[in-house]
């Protein structure tokens, strides 16, 4: 008897030792209490942990975890590991303990160790997710909100989630991109745009932004390629064919580029592609004329037979309001690359065929012979324009080297009053001296400015 309630006694002191050194807990929290966390995501207890004794202590963690007493929390999830040291839903447990206290990068290892035991516990794979984003890494960050996704579909909330990461991240990196072409890095933006087109590749944008970029950099087979390759996928946004038309022209490709100006015309009209249009029309008319025109604006001196072209091609539509004359005899222009247009000036009295009936083509054309042609032009214009009119009637010149008796007084006069011609610094018109072909430009630009002409 004595023997037995020694070993009575012997074992009660072992239970209460054993009591007073068990791990104390919190008692569970009131299952009513609205969660602070209901955007965390339950880390389940899987079939094979279901019996383990750490399950009471991990479900009162999660408890106190959402009823905001995060040291309760904490403890729970410790007592349910020290128990069950296997028991990797509590490691997640305390991940979501260390992201309520905003401690990001804590949260991060607890749950990548709970992965180290499960690759695809989808409340760790989402609880990782957000601790990544906390640490600012986006990318990896949604590689983890996705894995959960696919581990458990049922985590809808969390697609959702994705979806405002792909975009606000797309946003970002576009904004990035941009921020790098406009400060001239263009290879860090192309990269850019490239890495975010392999996330996002049926973005039309995308591609209408990369090809700029590509075009600023010379490599405009590629730009070509992602320019049309936008307008495929979005074909009613005129700037995808606005950024094909600049790729075109910058090919020197005018008519493929007006082809594209019109196509964008078409979809949104405006003033701008109305003046592109024109100032194509004009490129390719001009890639159209003989060598010897579209050397005119670098030249030295001026041919007449250049002059002629000049004043044919941009004053058309004059001339042909030019009452008509009796026939032209011009027996040295047959051969000449610049004959209809000779024909055209003489016709309408502009420029004169000697009485020996040559034009002499290649003549060197000179300021006197200029300003004639000028005034002549001016007479024209003058008929259906009463301002320019007014201003041939008062047009009285005060040359040093050119007096009221001389035969080409007045239309020197005429061609510097109407701003055609100018003056040397000291007032000379300087009749005899060669004119240069910018001269013969602007001079010709001038009267198709005054004539009300539109710019061919």
């Amino acid at each position: 008897m004595t023997h037995r309630l020694a070993r009575l006694l012997a074992a009660c002191a072992i239970a209460a030792v054993v009591a007073g050194c068990a791990t104390k807990v919190a008692p569970t929290a009131p299952a009513s209490v609205a969660p602070k966390f209901p955007d965390f995501v339950f880390p389940a207890v899987p079939a094979p942990l279901d019996a383990a004794p750490a399950r009471f202590n991990h479900q009162s963690g999660w408890q106190w975890l959402q009823a905001g007493d995060l040291k309760a929390a904490d403890r729970n999830f410790s007592a349910a590991l020290k128990t069950t040291p296997a028991f990797y839903p509590s490691e997640a447990g305390l991940g979501y303990v260390a992201l309520a206290r905003k401690e990001a990068k804590e949260a991060a290892e607890h749950f990548d160790r709970a992965l180290a035991a499960a690759p695809a516990y989808a409340s760790a794979l989402a609880g990782r997710g957000e601790a990544l984003l906390a640490l600012g890494q986006r990318d990896t960050a949604l590689v983890s909100f996705e894995a959960a996704v696919k581990a458990d579909p049922q985590l809808s909330a969390l697609r959702s989630r994705i979806e405002v990461l792909r975009f606000r991240g797309l946003q970002e990196d576009v904004d990035a991109a941009r921020k790098a072409a406009d400060a001239g890095r263009l290879p860090e933006a192309r990269a850019m745009y490239e890495r975010t087109i392999a996330a996002s590749p049926e973005s039309p944008f995308l591609y209408r932004e990369l090809a700029i970029v590509e075009r600023r950099e010379g490599n405009l087979p590629r730009a070509l390629e992602h320019a049309e390759k936008a307008a495929t996928l979005n074909p009613t946004e005129p700037r995808n064919f606005v950024t094909i038309g600049e790729i075109y022209e910058a090919q020197a490709q005018f008519d493929k580029a007006m082809a594209a100006y019109t196509s964008a015309a078409a979809l949104e009209p405006s003033d701008a592609l109305d003046a592109k249009l024109d100032e194509l029309r004009a490129k390719t008319a001009f890639a159209a004329m003989p060598a010897e025109y579209r050397s005119i604006e670098t030249a030295a001196t001026v041919t007449r037979a250049q002059l002629a072209a000049l004043l044919g091609v941009h004053l058309d539509d004059v001339l042909k309001r030019a009452p008509r004359t009796n026939a032209v005899v011009i027996t040295d222009t047959r051969s000449s690359w610049a004959a209809p247009w000779i024909l055209s000036v003489t016709r309408a009295g502009l420029m004169e065929v000697y009485p020996n009936h040559t034009f002499q083509p290649s003549a060197f054309v000179r300021r006197s012979d200029l300003a004639v042609a000028a005034s002549q032009a001016l007479t024209l214009i003058a008929a259906s324009n009463p301002k320019v009119a007014s201003s041939l009637r008062s047009a009285r010149g005060k040359f040093p080297d050119v007096p009221p008796t001389h035969l080409r007084y007045n239309a020197a006069s005429i061609a510097v009053q109407s701003g055609v011609m100018s003056v040397t610094g000291d007032g000379t018109f300087e009749l005899s001296r060669p004119i240069t072909g910018a001269e013969a430009i602007a001079a010709v630009n001038r009267l198709e400015e005054l004539g009300g002409l539109r710019r061919r």
